[in-house]
């Protein structure tokens, strides 16, 4: 039993607490391929590349099928581990039915734990080949003199993630690290770095670009222009890949940015709070854009202000919230797999995983891009609990999320608790089965007595626990086939 868990500060800078936590199910490295060929995905490989649906709410792929985003955050991915290494990686999460990763073009610490300061590769091979004058850090990389070696490997990682079926949401210079760099290069070798990717990449039909990263300074003008000037590069060369920006942490979305919305045309949320609040923030804003949980809190760490630790329960929460509250997708990360610091291999198949599983093969029975969130209370009528603030606890929300389809003909309500809850039945464009889901072991409880008829008001109450001993539950309402 592995018994390691660590605590990221709020801006994920470093990793400085060791927490205790027994994890059972976790699989080590030497056994994860046989596990690993147990578990499919339920739906077939996307067609890409990815664009926006007719009503600008969701992604589609090439095929127009909706794309449901369930991905994860190897940021370090393309400096930190050999290719036999990522290649396992990936065999990893597309047999647990991932298909999206975020990871860096550049990667250096001390912003990215235990990766080299000097940006290189594991096996020593460094991104740039010259520094402007100043000094001989990754602040003083001459961005337009890129290693052609170094590149070599993110093609291979960008090759890796696009024969497993991936999206890569591909940050070309994350700014936790490379704002520096961007600002001593000043806009114009911004540019000419963006013009170097978009033309190197375009090819690539798997890759959204994601600018950012923890980009605490973009209300300054003078840093929000040196980010852009990589973004408007990359558009300059491959204009038709779909952009988006990652702001600051604790919580933002990237229409909290005006400036980029030419430029974006996916709305990321970030969030520490409770996953409902921003991403409803996000849902509501204009131009109508799909929004998507990109970062909240890691399994196995520790962020936010005030903090709450990364258990499976915490996850669980800020899924469904995200997802019943006009989300798109997620990406989940881990402390272990982001980093990939040492033992990672140890921590690829988490209760968080298994549950991100489940997460994922219940909003792809439904038609998930379909719900609307109920943020008039016209769905559920009462035992919603409340809402809260940015400074509410993932962890001491009970505050119940639920959506409907437009037809009328599906209801998805999030309990964080047990408690009654009342729906409006006459929601409901005609009698319905009701369903409990454990989202914690993905089994199904069928509430009895019905069909329930679609009139009046109706009180569902829950099981007292789930299989993991908490009080969380989803509820299910779906139409009887041929009404």
């Amino acid at each position: 039993m592995a018994t390691l868990a660590f605590m990221k500060i709020p801006n994920r800078k470093t990793i400085a607490l060791l927490l205790a936590l027994t994890l059972p199910g976790t699989v080590a490295w030497a056994g994860h391929t046989k596990a690993a060929s147990q578990k499919t995905s339920s739906a077939s490989t996307p067609s890409y590349p990815v664009k926006i649906s007719a009503n600008g709410r969701y992604l589609v792929d090439r095929n127009n099928v909706p794309f449901l985003i369930a991905g994860d955050n190897p940021h370090a991915l393309v400096t930190m581990t050999s290719m036999a290494d990522a290649a396992r990686y990936f065999d990893d999460r597309q047999a647990h039915g991932f298909n999206a990763m975020w990871f860096d073009v550049l990667v250096a610490g001390p912003y990215r734990p235990y990766s080299p300061e000097d940006g290189a590769t594991y096996d020593g091979i460094r991104p740039f080949t010259a520094f402007i004058p100043g000094g001989a850090d990754t602040a003083h990389y001459d961005l337009t003199k890129p290693n052609e070696a170094y590149f070599a490997r993110v093609d291979q990682m960008l090759t890796l993630a696009k024969n497993h079926g991936m999206v890569v949401f591909l940050d070309p210079i994350e700014t936790g690290q490379w704002l520096q760099t961007m600002r001593n290069n000043g806009p114009v070798a911004d540019y000419a770095y963006g013009q170097y990717l978009g033309n190197r990449y375009k090819h690539f039909q798997n890759i959204i670009w994601l600018n950012g990263n923890d980009f605490e300074s973009w209300e300054n003008s003078t840093d929000d222009a040196v980010v852009q000037a990589v973004a408007k590069g990359i558009r300059s060369a491959d204009p038709g890949s779909l952009q988006t920006v990652e702001l600051n942490y604790q919580n933002s979305s990237s229409f909290d940015d005006p400036t980029w919305m030419p430029l974006s045309q996916i709305n990321s949320t970030y969030a520490y709070a409770p996953t409902y609040i921003q991403m409803l923030h996000s849902y509501n804003q204009t131009p109508v854009a799909p929004t998507y949980l990109l970062e909240a809190h890691y399994e196995l760490e520790k962020v936010g202000e005030p903090w709450d630790y990364g258990n499976p329960l915490v996850l669980r929460h800020q899924e469904y919230w995200a997802m019943l509250s006009g989300g798109t997708g997620q990406l989940y990360g881990n402390a272990f797999i982001w980093t990939f610091m040492p033992g990672w291999r140890y921590f690829l198949d988490t209760p968080g995983v298994t549950q991100f599983t489940i997460w994922k093969k219940f909003f792809e029975s439904l038609p998930w891009q379909d719900l609307v969130p109920d943020q008039t209370h016209t769905v559920v009528t009462d035992g919603f609990g409340t809402f809260g603030n940015l400074q509410t606890r993932v962890s001491n929300s009970d505050f119940c999320t639920a959506s409907k389809t437009h037809d009328g003909s599906f209801i998805v309500a999030y309990l964080p608790t047990v408690r009654t809850i009342t729906v409006n039945m006459a929601s409901l464009k005609a009698p319905v089965i009701a369903k409990w889901l454990d989202p914690s072991n993905g089994a199904y409880t069928t509430i009895s007595r019905g069909p329930f008829i679609n009139k009046g008001t109706r009180r569902f109450t829950p099981p007292a626990k789930n299989h993991d001993g908490d009080g969380d539950w989803v509820l299910l309402l779906a139409v009887v086939k041929g009404k």
